[in-house]
């Protein structure tokens, strides 16, 4: 189920992590080749995603939220 971005937090690792509308968290990394996500990178990336569908598996496995 595809869910927009709300907003970003980093983990304790300083990996960026998507927080989307349906209460779940999703890493967001740039980690060539296998994921383009250079967006990530820059404020001015992320800010320009907010709104942007990522597809939730977690919604789609009927998991419980991850906050609020």
């Amino acid at each position: 189920m595809k869910q927009p971005i709300c907003a970003y937090h980093q983990d304790k690792f300083k990996d960026w992590v998507a927080e989307l509308v349906c209460g779940h968290y999703q890493h967001i990394r740039h980690n060539p080749p296998w994921i383009e996500r250079p967006w990530v990178m820059t404020q001015s990336g992320r800010v320009a995603k907010l709104g942007h569908c990522l597809e939730c598996k977690k919604c789609n496995e009927g998991v419980s939220r991850d906050w609020g």
